[in-house]
């Protein structure tokens, strides 16, 4: 963090392309789990479908979350990030801290 307190940028930027490479991780594990699933056991097979339906979930929010980072990345590049898109505001040093690639400040997102 700077002295005023602003984390920098690039910083911003680092942080949301780990993250990016975390969720792309987590979801090619996600695939190959699906993909295994040939259990011939009917009652086996069941359960791992049971199983398959929580991986989806998860798959979906994080291809979400994936669609959320790239749009906070094309803002950083924009000069546009840190700026709520609805009202121009400065998003807060804290709401981006705890959701770096939210597009909206605290007003706006209620």
């Amino acid at each position: 963090m700077q002295a005023s307190g602003k984390t920098p940028i690039p910083q911003r930027k680092a942080q949301l392309e780990r993250r990016l490479a975390e969720l792309g991780a987590r979801l090619e594990a996600i695939e190959d789990e699906l993909e295994s699933h040939q259990n011939p056991d009917w009652d086996d097979l069941a359960a791992e479908r049971e199983g398959d339906e929580v991986l989806e979930a998860t798959g979906e929010a994080g291809q979400a979350e994936i669609r959320r980072i790239h749009a906070a990345l094309q803002r950083i590049e924009a000069g546009e990030y840190g700026e709520c898109v609805r009202c121009g505001a400065e998003i807060p040093e804290e709401r981006l801290d705890a959701l770096p690639w939210t597009p909206l400040c605290r007003s706006c997102a209620k």
